[in-house]
Formats: structure tokens, C-alpha cells, sequence
């Protein structure tokens, strides 16, 4: 006949392995998705600091080739907005966005009917020749 403390203590010896095992498969489970989640957030972060790094040598071109943004140099025309606007092949909501303002703002400046303020004329100014893949460009980055 066996002896009842060998049997119930391996019977506890059995439940608790059962029992470890299972909390070790969870933990197992947890810690890839962790990891997973880590791999793509380190994805995310070298592609965010390229696009960091081409931004700032976009703003630096820019800074180079832009003229200067004080009121007396900076000439302001409702039609070359327009023109500008319609060049680039945007809507005046993007427009908005890449200069700052509302979408009504741009319209009123188009039709004349408002004109900006020296903060906003130099906001302008910096966008004014942009060309169509850079302004798309600047949107995503916006959007992103």
C-alpha cells in the first residue's frame, strides 16, 4: 500500500507544475507582444527621426534661399496667391494649413477682400515658392 504523504505530495507537486505552467505560457505570450510592440515602436521612432532630419535640412535651404520676411520687402497680391495656389493644385483648406491660417482667411486674401497681417504676410512668404511636391510634402508631414 502506498504511503499517503508520498501520494498527496506528489499530487501537489503535479497541480503546482500545471498551475506554473500555465501562468508561465501567459507571461510568454505577454512578453513577445512586448516585444513585438517595442520592435515597432523603435520603427517608428528611426523613421520619425529621419523625417526630423530631412525637415530640418529643408528649413535650413529654405532659410538660405528665402528673402527677407520683414513688411517693406515683402510684397503681398491677392492674384499671386491664386496663383500660386492654383500651381500647386491644392485647396485653400491645404493652403490654409501650410500657411497657418483658416481656409476662409485664404479665401478673403484671394478675392481681396482682407489683407494680412505682417505676421501672417511672413508666414506666407515662406511658403510662396514652394513648388507642388515639397507643398505635398509639408501636408503629410502635417497630417503625419
Amino acid at each position: 500500500m502506498p504511503n499517503v504523504a508520498t501520494v498527496l505530495k506528489e499530487e501537489i507537486t503535479r497541480l503546482a507544475r500545471k498551475e506554473a505552467k500555465a501562468e508561465a505560457a501567459s507571461s510568454k505570450k505577454a512578453i513577445s507582444q512586448h516585444r513585438r510592440d517595442i520592435a515597432e515602436l523603435k520603427r517608428q521612432v528611426r523613421s520619425l527621426t529621419k523625417d526630423i532630419g530631412s525637415l530640418e535640412r529643408q528649413q535650413k535651404r529654405s532659410e538660405k534661399a528665402a528673402p527677407r520676411t520683414d513688411k517693406a520687402t515683402i510684397r503681398f497680391s491677392p492674384s499671386r496667391l491664386k496663383s500660386h495656389r492654383d500651381r500647386l493644385e491644392i485647396s485653400a483648406a491645404d493652403y490654409a494649413a501650410l500657411v497657418g491660417v483658416s481656409p476662409l482667411t485664404i479665401y478673403n486674401w484671394e478675392k481681396g477682400e482682407t489683407k494680412p497681417r505682417q505676421k501672417q504676410v511672413a508666414a506666407w512668404a515662406k511658403i510662396k515658392d514652394l513648388g507642388k511636391r515639397e507643398a505635398w510634402k509639408r501636408l503629410e508631414m502635417m497630417e503625419g
